[in-house]
């Protein structure tokens, strides 16, 4: 728990990823798992990225006596598989998740959408659905938090739905130079500076979906910086439950750490929780 006694209580994130594994850190808060690859009804995860970001936005750390603890180990998860056991996945499933959501945020409390996953420019109709999708999603009041992806470290090289100039957009702080620049960034084919913020991605310990044992497993990408973000900004809601996606927007602007890089690899610089968390009255 953090200084505030902030846990994101009631706060629904939506995660759209490979899914989830009912792990001991997430308690009874999974209030929702739809599958639209396969129309499972119970929660799974074949893949074992999404149950590894959702930890790091949501899980208790109980597995391990609180070591590995979320962001937001209060809050509400809402697992949606658009992804399949590689990882892969189809313009269509990711839409209808999206649309899935703005029909049934109210139910479910959804307030933060964590995107994990993208694709790249390359596809022009992809690019451009998958960026009306999540922009349809911010203009409904909804907090959409994606990934700049690992494409880096050429120019141009944030993916889909991240390149949206509206969304907040993540790329990670300690894979953004030599050895290890493979952290998304911008311009977007449309002149947009991106990533928004940066935060730690290498080596992130958590939740493991349950092969062999193993409660926790280490993973690296802006897939692990996404959701730290996303978690915070549950802790925000929490905190005040009025703040606009545009107004937590302008929050991480003004709270983070200018690491001295263009602002195409570190956008406004790294995410910092207590000082974002402070200038929430």
């Amino acid at each position: 728990m953090n200084q505030y006694g902030l846990t994101g209580r009631g706060i629904g994130i939506a995660m759209l990823d490979t899914g989830i594994f009912p792990h001991m850190d997430f308690d009874n808060r999974i209030i929702c798992f739809r599958d639209f690859i396969y129309g499972r009804k119970q929660p799974y995860d074949d893949n074992g990225h999404g149950t590894h970001t959702a930890g790091i936005a949501a899980g208790s750390g109980a597995a391990g006596g609180g070591q590995h603890c979320g962001a937001a180990p209060g809050s509400r998860i809402i697992a949606l598989k658009v992804l399949d056991r590689r990882g892969n996945g189809q313009k269509d499933d990711v839409l209808r998740a999206m649309e899935w959501i703005r029909r049934n945020r109210k139910t479910y409390g959804i307030r933060i959408v964590n995107i994990s996953v993208g694709t790249t420019e390359k596809e022009p109709s992809l690019h451009e659905a998958l960026i009306a999708g999540v922009e349809r999603l911010w203009d409904d009041g909804l907090h959409v938090v994606t990934a700049a992806g690992n494409l880096g470290p050429a120019a141009g090289s944030v993916t889909a739905p991240g390149s949206s100039r509206k969304v907040i957009t993540v790329g990670s702080s300690d894979m953004l130079t030599a050895g290890q620049g493979i952290s998304g960034r911008g311009p977007t084919k449309d002149c947009v500076c991106k990533p928004d913020l940066v935060a730690p991605g290498m080596n992130i310990i958590s939740c493991a979906p349950g092969w062999g044992g193993r409660k926790y497993v280490a993973k690296s990408g802006t897939s692990m910086s996404t959701p730290a973000v996303a978690g915070a900004i549950a802790l925000a809601l929490e905190k005040d439950p009025l703040l606009t996606n545009v107004e937590i927007k302008m929050l991480l602007k003004e709270s983070a750490r200018d690491l001295g890089l263009p602002h195409n690899l570190q956008g406004w610089g790294e995410f910092q929780l207590d000082s974002f968390l402070r200038r929430i009255v």
